[in-house]
């Protein structure tokens, strides 16, 4: 598992790297300001799943999924901390139904 590194968009223009995806996950910073943009060049959807800690009158809320289009994008966010970031470090646990020729990005505003 991975932690994704964020990166900041300025006015003088950000050119975002990507990293591939980890077959295990990936975690990111949360955050009002803080998105994933998740590229998906592969002939199949996949699903993206963004770990919930949340829970609402003592019932656990459901984790965050978003379907990616074969060779589409999506940009997921903000990352609000209080849904999803996990006590023990601060970050957001990411997964992916698959992994080949995905890419993605952390981003903050």
């Amino acid at each position: 598992m991975a932690t994704l590194g964020t990166q900041v968009i300025a006015l003088a223009g950000l050119g975002p790297t990507y990293a591939a995806a980890a077959g295990g996950g990936d975690k990111c910073e949360v955050g009002d300001r803080v998105f994933l943009h998740v590229k998906n060049g592969s002939g199949s959807p996949i699903t993206v799943t963004l770990t919930s800690v949340a829970a609402f009158r003592g019932q656990a809320v459901s984790n965050v999924t978003v379907s990616v289009p074969a060779t589409g994008e999506r940009m997921i966010g903000p990352l609000s901390p209080d849904l999803l970031q996990n006590a023990s470090d601060g970050l957001c646990a990411i997964g992916y139904s698959g992994v080949t020729t995905v890419t993605v990005a952390a981003l903050r505003i």
